[in-house]
């Protein structure tokens, strides 16, 4: 039956205490946007134990790319908190999330790519009903990647801070993803992420590491894409994830591809007119 309500309550969203990242799964990467580029999502996720399901849908998230390698971050959800033991059902906006994605390190050949994607909470849902905190709180991270052809590979670690919260602590959390492109259209990934526990007012009272499978689903690549992922405890206390959404992505064509376009151009003037038509 816990399963059943799982996907059943997949299109609504509670910001539960824990946000998530790197959309669908909860490992995030260190690879901002391009600069002058943007990306809209809208989703639900779902985040439960035999304490309470947390959930977020319809939720909406916006990043920018502000500056080469920062891009800006906000989520804006509507929340709920289900509690399993009998107690009061609560919906209305959660905690609205902000971000810094800062990458620091340029992958090369053999050197990943490294970043950071600073979270700031803010205290928007109420804390009394469950939808929130109650004060503003972080998330600090350090995340790698390398790609070796058609395979990715990125992962990390950090802390979850809380500011002196009752009934929370700050815990550690962790994660490692390796994920395919399969053909131009499908991309699976796989993933264990860890995180301490949170706390006796927190759905998560205990440490749990959970396995994740999902991907995303280009209708064009990359502007219009499926995201789905879901995941279960493998050790620690049992939780269930899941995440589904949609995305698209548009904006400034990268210099790379100014570069391109621009050689191509002086090459159709100078080529012969047989050859320039074919161009």
């Amino acid at each position: 039956m816990r399963r059943a309500s799982l996907l059943a309550l997949l299109f609504i969203l509670s910001c539960s205490v824990r946000a998530f990242a790197g959309p669908p799964f909860q490992t995030d990467d260190p690879e901002p946007i391009d600069f002058r580029n943007y990306e809209f999502y809208t989703f639900g996720s779902a985040d439960g134990t035999a304490v309470a399901m947390n959930t977020s849908g319809p939720a909406v998230e916006f990043n920018w790319g502000a500056l080469p390698n920062v891009h800006l971050h906000f989520i804006l959800p509507l929340a709920a908190s289900l509690p399993s033991g009998g107690g009061m059902n609560a919906v209305g906006l959660g905690d609205i999330e902000t971000g810094i994605k800062f990458r620091f390190v340029q992958e090369t050949k053999r050197r990943p790519q490294i970043g950071t994607f600073v979270m700031f909470e803010l205290p928007t849902g109420s804390a009394a009903k469950g939808l929130g905190v109650g004060k503003t709180w972080y998330k600090v991270p350090i995340w790698a990647q390398k790609s070796f052809g058609p395979w990715t590979t990125y992962g990390g670690a950090g802390e979850t801070l809380f500011n002196k919260v009752d009934g929370l602590r700050n815990f550690p959390f962790a994660g490692l993803l390796v994920q395919r492109d399969i053909g131009k259209k499908l991309t699976l990934g796989m993933e264990s992420f860890y995180h301490g526990p949170e706390g006796s007012a927190a759905a998560q009272t205990r440490s749990a590491d959970m396995l994740d499978l999902g991907g995303y689903y280009k209708f064009r690549d990359p502007g219009f894409q499926l995201l789905f992922c879901y995941g279960h405890t493998i050790a620690g206390q049992s939780e269930n994830y899941a995440y589904l959404g949609l995305y698209w992505t548009w904006g400034h064509k990268s210099d790379k591809d100014d570069k391109d376009k621009d050689t191509a151009s002086a090459m159709n003037r100078f080529a012969p007119p047989t050859v320039a038509g074919r161009w």
